[in-house]
């Protein structure tokens, strides 16, 4: 039996959703990688919990690689330099800090900002390559380019680093029906980030797990 191969959307602070997928539908065992394409904090409630039960996931033993999410960026760059706080304030930095209880970005303990920091841009695995936003298409080495795996999403690549493989990412929220509809049809490019935290918004509002072996997605 082939050993599974899990990808995760963005969790944006949406713990209780993280949690429920992980221990009750994909139910994760250690046998199997799980990779998770970055957004854990901002907008939700409960960044300081996902980080935790991501950190708790390693710790125990789980085959986890968490990447790099813009947001995560942005956390990065308002602790650096002052001048970025507002930039990470106004994209749901707030919910960040009050989930962490602290009124600073200077009081995140240690151990959290070298979480970040370690946090790897792309995977690839197999025939699979995973990141949070895609890539530079335009390159002759794309993967030479963070800040579009970060922020720039493209539905096809040409290059030919690109072209032969599967690429799962996050990052623009898409409906739920787009995207089961991209698994139908098992195209090579398929977006997982289906709002979680947009729970009042029609179609989206769930967090997704997409099993590249077996092409099965599920939601909660």
């Amino acid at each position: 039996m082939n050993k599974r191969l899990f990808a995760i959307g963005d969790i944006h602070g949406c713990f209780d959703s993280l949690k429920e997928l992980v221990e009750n539908k994909i139910q994760l065992q250690k046998s199997d990688k799980l990779i998770l394409l970055g957004d854990y904090i901002d907008r939700g409630d409960k960044s300081k919990a996902v980080v935790d039960f991501i950190i708790e996931l390693q710790d125990k033993g789980y085959n986890i690689v968490p990447l790099m999410g813009n947001h995560e960026v942005m956390l990065l760059d308002a602790c650096e330099n002052g001048k970025n706080v507002s930039k990470w304030i106004l994209n749901g930095g707030n919910e960040t800090l009050k989930s962490f209880e602290i009124i600073s970005i200077k009081s995140i303990e240690p151990k959290y900002l070298k979480f970040f920091k370690e946090l790897e841009y792309y995977y690839s695995f197999d025939e699979f390559l995973f990141v949070h936003a895609g890539f530079n298409d335009n390159l002759v080495n794309p993967f030479s380019d963070f800040y579009s795996m970060l922020w720039k999403c493209k539905e096809f690549y040409t290059n030919p680093l690109l072209a032969n493989k599967t690429i799962i990412h996050g990052h623009n929220p898409v409906s739920v029906s787009k995207c089961e509809e991209r698994v139908l049809f098992k195209l090579d490019v398929i977006n997982i980030d289906t709002g979680c935290v947009y729970k009042d918004k029609e179609g989206f509002g769930r967090l997704t797990a997409y099993e590249c072996n077996t092409r099965r997605i599920d939601f909660v």
